[in-house]
């Protein structure tokens, strides 16, 4: 693939990396006990200095990828100086996100926010985000990205081992294979990282926590998690098997990637690709890093030793079902006795606790914590806890604050760029919710129940599932390690 023609990278683009390439040079000459050097000066792998400004390159512009964009540029300390994407254009009126999207779009947009301070400054666009870290790669020190699930794995890997720092949008990985690996490279090359579960920063996912490890709800063994979530295309039973026009300005071959490519239909893209397992996971996959976050974090469970998982109103093998519903069988923690995770998709949902008052439901998406002395519901992704019975709630307001708050998922992670703490949902726990997520994928795919060997990576008796958890890649498009 060429890379797309972009103008020139800004004038205080340049004389910054001028200024760094010159501070590298001369450092191994300067007397530390004279002179403050820089940590990423010194070799730090994806350091900037805590003074310094943050640069990142956003690779996938679409829906997400701009709402994440948007969340950088209220960053004073960031600016995003690179976009690659496969599509030029995007038009997203009929979906979640609305708008235009692309890399078209998306550089009209970050040139006039940030030309307002800097009218010299020029956003440079790409096509293939290989050609982007091999041809442009002092021009950024991070990655974010937000490309379809069956391309996170590749993105974060080649941007790791190119020394950039991380943030890589929900599920981490497409299979489970492909989360331990990203896991053991963010551990070598030690780059900052952070996974884009946002919840798990907000307030009221720390408040769970705080009530969760209190004891206050007595032993825990039960939790439900729930999300309305079903598929973009719900008249489809089939796979599309008719060919239209590719829009102009994308390269679907590129944005297939690993994959196997189709003929492009709209059913596909944009946003609609989550709803083949070739490319996306489904509800579970969307929204299990979200919603099973607080349980996993909260009660420090490890992976779980079974998972069973049904799908409701499946059609074809190669399409996510229309709802989910299933558990997870996690051991006893020093937090919970041995706890199941109930799962629910597609508008199914829990009963409503007796402990809850009359008049009061359950939210339209949430997580419930069952323990012996009262429950806990909570609105997804993070959302403010509130506990039952009524005369708990009082023992609940008087829960001390124990842990930190955060001062925003992105900033967390520009700060750990910078040297600060990692971020708390950095690859190695978003490696663990990504798996434990996939092995909800990995029941429905299979139709088995899988009892987990999770020191060999297998699922013992299921022959059929070492295809699901390794995934397949077409030539010129293996993993690199």
């Amino acid at each position: 693939m060429n890379q797309s023609p972009g103008p020139a990278p800004s004038q205080s683009t340049s004389s910054r990396r001028r200024f760094l390439k010159a501070a590298s040079a001369s450092a191994a000459s300067l007397s530390v006990a004279a002179t403050i050097v820089p940590r990423h000066v010194l070799g730090g792998p994806g350091q900037v200095a805590p003074s310094d400004r943050v640069n990142v390159a956003l690779i996938g512009a679409g829906g997400r990828g701009l709402q994440n964009a948007r969340e950088l540029m209220k960053l004073k300390d960031v600016q995003i100086t690179a976009v690659a994407d496969p599509a030029e254009f995007w038009d997203l009126k009929d979906f979640y996100y609305r708008g235009v999207a692309g890399r078209g779009p998306a550089c009209k947009e970050f040139e006039a926010h940030y030309q307002a301070k800097q009218p010299g400054y020029r956003c440079q666009p790409f096509v293939d985000f290989r050609e982007m870290l091999q041809s442009a790669p002092s021009e950024f020190d991070a990655v974010l990205c937000a490309a379809p699930d069956h391309l996170h794995a590749l993105i974060s890997l080649h941007a790791m081992r190119s020394g950039k720092a991380v943030y890589c949008e929900k599920p981490l990985t497409h299979n489970i294979a492909e989360a331990r690996l990203v896991a053991k490279v963010a551990k070598e090359t030690g780059v900052a990282t952070q996974l884009g579960n946002q919840g798990h920063s907000r307030d009221g996912m720390r408040r769970t926590i705080e009530y969760l490890r209190s004891g206050i709800l007595g032993e825990i063994t039960e939790v439900h998690a729930w999300v309305s979530a079903t598929r973009w295309n719900p008249s489809l039973v089939h796979p599309p098997t008719i060919k239209q026009p590719v829009p102009k300005g994308l390269d679907w071959d590129l944005w297939c990637g690993p994959r196997q490519p189709v003929e492009f239909n709209h059913a596909y893209a944009p946003v609609a690709w989550r709803d083949f397992w070739q490319f996306g996971l489904g509800a579970m996959g969307d929204f299990g890093c979200h919603d099973l976050d607080s349980s996993v974090w909260g009660l420090e469970l490890g992976k779980p030793t079974r998972v069973e998982m049904y799908a409701a109103g499946q059609t074809d093998p190669a399409m996510i079902p229309f709802g989910e519903l299933g558990y997870f069988d996690f051991e006893k923690t020093a937090y919970a006795g041995p706890t199941r995770i109930h799962w629910y998709s597609g508008g199914i949902r829990p009963a409503r606790p007796d402990a809850m008052p009359a008049g009061n439901d359950l939210p339209n998406r949430g997580v419930m914590f069952v323990g012996d002395k009262g429950v806990m519901v909570c609105g997804g992704a993070g959302g403010a806890p509130s506990v039952y019975p009524d005369e708990l709630a009082q023992t609940a307001n008087e829960v001390a604050q124990s842990m930190e708050r955060s001062q925003g998922h992105h900033s967390d992670w520009i700060q750990a760029i910078k040297g600060g703490p990692q971020a708390s949902s950095e690859f190695g726990y978003g490696a663990k919710l990504t798996e434990i997520t996939l092995l909800g994928v990995l029941s429905l795919r299979c139709g088995e129940v899988i009892h987990w060997d999770d020191v060999n990576m297998k699922a013992t008796g299921v022959a059929k599932a070492d295809e699901v958890i390794h995934g397949d890649y077409r030539p010129g498009w293996e993993l690199p390690g």
